[in-house]
């Protein structure tokens, strides 16, 4: 008991880093900053700390994101040299975050922020990844369909369990944080790996919101991308899928053949070339698409083997800022309000 009331102890004075990245979105910057800080300034414990990562924007986004930074210690910005792509500037979050708690989410507020407390609440009772599940989309029916199908596909063709539904969007113990650090991997699928790594997870349901500002930046090039790259990342399934359909197609050629000897000396039919034309159209483009597949597979290791860094930063402010808890009389001050000394490069 007494273990159990120290465990509480430890979650309940707990610090939040908050991961967002950002790209183009000069939009909503204001309206993310002011009700992210909001939620922020209402939690217990801290400081609290909220970790901005520009992917390479190109319109005033990192200017803004710097006199924020300048004004609120507590807001951390890292710019990124290009654009690194979002599972990335995901990860690049992640290893600059210093909170015991981290929450990663997106720019656009579709997952709003004012679900972090429920959060916390699951992960203060013993969980380390508490993963959100999207209802009730706003997107368009042709969009919903096409996530509805990918998730449960994906769930069918990994290799471990994935809930269905899910995003990016959740919390993680810094335990779940220093795992996925580790993870070389250039080509990411975050929430694949959060839960490839284990240890205690639930979720809960969150509506998802409308976007609140500016233009998506998943195009649908890069959600297929993203989808691919959870598929490859979590599934050798394609690559046997080449060796079923090969087995099948020697069993429907040994019964032609078969059919074929049938119906040339007891039926005495004309030979023709349309039942061959077919066969071999259709042979050279299965072969063709595993050849893609297979190419894929030796790509990524080709990519993994080069040993690139995940990306290169830029610029950073706050980054080695690491205040400490207010112990004082005065008891804890809002997450707003505290002060610590600046850094930047």
């Amino acid at each position: 008991m007494e273990h159990g009331h120290e465990f509480e102890e430890i979650r309940g004075s707990t610090r939040v880093s908050v991961a967002v990245p950002v790209y183009n979105e000069e939009a909503v910057i204001p309206l993310l900053l002011d009700r992210t800080r909001a939620v922020l300034d209402a939690l217990p414990g801290g400081p609290h700390e909220l970790v901005l990562v520009d992917d390479g924007s190109s319109d005033r986004t990192l200017e803004l994101l710097a006199a924020a930074a300048e004004q609120d210690p507590r807001v951390v910005v890292i710019g990124l040299s290009r654009n690194f792509g979002h599972q990335t500037a995901l990860a690049a979050g992640l290893d600059h975050v210093s909170g015991d708690v981290v929450i990663l989410m997106d720019a656009d507020l579709q997952d709003p922020p004012e679900a972090i407390p429920t959060l916390l609440e699951r992960y203060r009772q013993g969980y380390d990844v508490v993963y959100v599940e999207r209802i009730k989309r706003k997107e368009s029916w042709l969009l919903r369909f096409c996530y509805y199908v990918f998730y449960r596909l994906m769930a069918a063709l990994s290799s471990i369990e994935l809930p269905v539904d899910s995003g990016d969007f959740g919390l993680m113990s810094r335990r779940v944080v220093n795992e996925l650090c580790k993870m070389p991997e250039h080509h990411r699928y975050l929430r694949g790996l959060r839960r490839w790594v284990g240890f205690r997870q639930i979720g809960i349901p969150v509506e998802r919101s409308l976007r609140q500002g500016g233009r998506t930046k998943y195009g649908p090039l890069k959600l297929l991308k993203l989808a691919s790259d959870g598929i490859f990342a979590f599934s050798v399934v394609p690559l046997r899928a080449a060796a079923i359909l090969g087995s099948v197609s020697i069993g429907w050629s040994l019964l032609f053949s078969l059919y074929s000897i049938y119906a040339k000396f007891w039926l005495h039919s004309p030979q023709g070339f349309t039942a061959l034309v077919l066969v071999i159209t259709f042979l050279s483009g299965t072969i063709l698409f595993f050849l893609g597949i297979i190419g894929e597979y030796v790509g990524r290791i080709y990519e993994e083997t080069k040993a690139r860094p995940h990306y290169i930063v830029r610029t950073s402010l706050n980054r080695l800022a690491r205040p400490t808890v207010d112990t004082g009389a005065e008891g804890q001050k809002p997450w707003g309000q505290r002060t610590a000394s600046m850094a930047g490069d």
